[in-house]
């Protein structure tokens, strides 16, 4: 067996490295892209802790559930990770270190990952957790009713977990097996270099089976049975006003932990959010509102900036009449104007966007999308190329053309940028625009169902590799929500998926995002930074380019 240290990075032979979004050109630490009045990853040692360690973070949006096993909604995942550790999880350097388990070995083939738990490991109930546990929480994500929406993570990875979900195969059969308490082992269908990395999801978190069983989908709706095993524990929750968080005195390294209460509390206008900010009523917030972005970095209130590996983008409804031509996909790509959005709405740093792949992943050295094509898309609208496009498509001058139904989730600054984008596309391509709003839960059941044609989107990487992007546009799968269909785009996925050399998987990684970015399977809008605000007294958050805010290390001064 080839044993790997437990904080085995990406692939970590393989010279791998996540650059900023906004395309540096060396490796950064999160901690180094921190701007504002105070450094996130600072020491506490600067001020002596406050007598009472607690304090309030704004939350934007209420998310669509608390279960980490059946959510993959972003705004889930400030509780998910705080509440619960995986069997790997990520430090304040953006390093993948051991969570749950301690160390690993992998077999020489690649195909067989063993873990060891570290030793006394519990759930926040004060009863054992085991290498069961994690057998059972994968499992139950295979088991149809469940409804997981990251089921693709598991099933594309682990031996017979398809099967399995389809009813033909055993859990004998499932490659995840408990050899012991303190050990588990996972044997994948093909090598996967970067596997360790999708471990890091919170698709694959254990969870409880007792409180599961004993109070089903309600589970993640009250305190009590709210079961977890993260650094914190939730006491309190509030429908739509907030969760309260507490020091998990039965986590694995809870004298590490210095806060004692964390209470997340939902704010869903940026405007009021900012107010309580600003008053001290609050101690940070999560959304920057877009017209007060430069302010607040010039007079150093707090803006913290961190690298974001993720794309900005509107879903395009592929399988829909007309949007299931690239011609009309293209049009739209075309006429709308990227830096004007930026410059005039967004109001922050960023990067136009050509394609959904975001920059910021290396190999050797270099940034796999240095170079590439901008898919004849420019910063700017290009009206001209964009009319043309729409009459090749049969709608000269958009005559014919059917009112655009351009749809977003209630926020403010994509509410900014919907109304603009909309004007935009119907200046520039002389078609009628309707613009419609709903709550999260709402909006996003209806993109997964079809029910749209254009839609305000984006993706932040779920773990720090390109194979994060590549499945949202791969047929079939479960985060292909613009129901794109190339088979030849399926089938450079499935070959990146199994190659174990970087360079190659890199160059695969990127013969297949040009197919789809050539087919306009989206509408990309830029690359940007992640950006919250946060007060001076507050010190040892940390945020990965996956978005993911760890409160673990917090210390109030």
């Amino acid at each position: 067996m080839k044993k790997k240290v437990l904080s085995a990075m990406l692939a970590g032979t393989m010279a791998l490295s996540l650059l900023s979004a906004c395309g540096s050109e060396k490796p950064q630490n999160i901690a180094d892209v921190t701007t504002g009045s105070s450094s996130a990853a600072a020491s506490s040692a600067a001020a002596a802790p406050a007598e009472k360690q607690e304090m309030t973070f704004v939350l934007n949006n209420i998310p669509d559930g608390l279960d980490p096993g059946v959510t993959n909604n972003s705004f889930a995942q400030y509780v998910l990770i705080n509440c619960f550790e995986g069997l790997v999880t990520y430090d304040e350097t953006g390093s993948l270190v051991g969570g749950s388990a301690e160390s690993w070995d992998i077999s020489d083939d690649g195909l067989v990952y063993t873990f060891h738990l570290r030793d006394g490991l519990k759930w926040s109930d004060g009863t054992p957790l085991t290498a069961q546990d994690f057998v059972y929480s994968i499992q139950r994500v295979l088991t149809p009713a469940t409804a997981a929406q990251y089921v693709s993570m598991v099933t594309g990875y682990v031996k017979n977990a398809q099967e399995f979900y389809d009813g033909t195969a055993t859990a004998e059969d499932l490659g995840v097996k408990a050899i012991d308490d303190q050990t588990l082992e996972i044997t994948l269908i093909q090598p996967t270099s970067y596997f360790i990395d999708v471990l890091s999801m919170w698709v694959y978190d254990p969870v409880q089976q007792a409180t599961v069983e004993a109070n089903g989908d309600s589970w993640t709706s009250s305190p009590e049975t709210y079961v977890c095993n993260g650094p914190f524990k939730v006491t309190g929750m509030s429908l739509n006003e907030n969760v309260i968080l507490e020091k998990n005195e039965n986590y694995w390294d809870a004298e590490n932990v210095t806060l004692e209460k964390l209470t997340f509390r939902y704010i869903l206008d940026n405007s009021t959010a900012l107010t309580a900010y600003e008053s001290g009523e609050v101690d940070g917030i999560i959304s920057v509102p877009s017209s007060d972005y430069a302010r607040l970095k010039a007079e150093k209130a707090g803006l913290q900036v961190y690298p974001s590996y993720g794309t900005v983008y509107y879903n395009i409804n592929c399988e829909a009449e007309p949007y299931n031509d690239p011609l009309v996909r293209k049009a739209l790509c075309l006429a709308v104007d990227r830096q004007a959005l930026i410059d005039n709405v967004v109001q922050v740093d960023a990067q136009p966007a050509y394609s959904f792949l975001a920059p910021g992943y290396s190999v050797d050295g270099k940034d796999i999308t240095e170079g590439r094509s901008d898919y004849g898309l420019s910063a700017t609208a290009d009206v001209e190329a964009a009319q043309a496009a729409l009459a090749e498509a049969g709608y000269p001058n958009g005559e014919g053309f059917p009112t655009l139904k351009l749809s977003y989730y209630q926020d403010d600054t994509v509410k900014k940028i919907v109304e603009a984008m909309a004007e935009m596309l119907k200046n520039n391509l002389n078609i009628n625009v309707e613009v419609s709003s709903n709550d999260w839960a709402i909006f996003y059941e209806d993109v997964q169902q079809g029910n749209y044609e254009v839609a305000a989107m984006g993706w932040s990487a779920d773990y720090l590799n390109p194979m994060s992007f590549l499945p949202l546009f791969k047929t079939g799968d479960s985060s292909n929500n613009s129901f794109y269909s190339n088979p030849e785009y399926d089938a450079l996925v499935e070959q990146v998926m199994s190659e174990g050399d970087a360079a190659a998987a890199a160059e695969l990684t990127m013969q297949a995002a040009d197919l789809a970015s050539n087919d306009y399977c989206c509408l990309p809008l830029y690359y940007k930074a992640n950006s919250f605000l946060m007060h001076d007294n507050i010190t040892g958050y940390y945020m990965t380019a996956s978005s993911n805010l760890y409160f673990k290390n917090v210390v109030v001064s």
